[in-house]
């Protein structure tokens, strides 16, 4: 399992939830929420593509953020 921390901050959770629901093929996913971030704990078979799914899962949080925030 690999814990991902989107601070609230700087991500939208919008863009987290979107980018969960693309990545619902290539993973499974639990979610729970802290005060400062939304938590996001990877499932992957097999367990070596779990840093690289995490990681783009996280980038593609990230760019879902930056056209969000662009379309104000």
């Amino acid at each position: 399992m690999t814990e991902l921390r989107f601070n609230r901050a700087i991500y939208r959770g919008e863009a987290v939830d979107a980018a969960l629901e693309a990545f619902s093929g290539f993973a499974a996913f639990e979610q729970s929420e802290e005060p400062q971030h939304w938590v996001v704990r990877v499932h992957v078979e097999p367990a070596e593509r779990e840093r690289q799914v995490a990681g783009e899962l996280g980038n593609y949080a990230l760019g879902l953020t930056l056209r969000q925030r662009g379309q104000r």
